[in-house]
């Protein structure tokens, strides 16, 4: 019977730096920040039309950022019938976290 407490291989520096970089660029557009805030105040859960109707966007530009940031990693989506629903990945944030470690004030003693 295989063994469930495998260990699952640490991603490596270069592969750390591009899913930093990934989230980063993700973040860096106002309306994707608004979006993952709204998600997470609304239960981290949300159709793309609730998404949209939150904001002042053509759809196009909606469905572009959403993209963004499946691609990023910071959400996922899920085909329900006719709609997707999005859901917030937020362990994706931990590179962001373990980023901002090197700057610890401790580091300045």
């Amino acid at each position: 019977m295989p063994s469930s407490n495998r260990l699952v291989p640490k991603p490596s520096p270069e592969e750390r730096l591009a899913a930093l970089d990934a989230v980063c660029n993700a973040l860096a557009h106002p309306a994707r920040r608004q979006i993952l805030l709204t998600m997470k105040f609304r239960g981290g859960s949300m159709t793309a039309g609730e998404i949209d109707g939150r904001f002042g966007h053509a759809w196009p530009t909606t469905t572009r950022h959403l993209r963004v940031l499946e691609a990023a990693g910071l959400i996922s989506a899920k085909k329900q019938g006719r709609t997707r629903r999005y859901t917030l990945k937020l362990k994706r944030v931990e590179v962001m976290k373990e980023w901002l470690a090197w700057f610890d004030a401790e580091g300045e003693k």
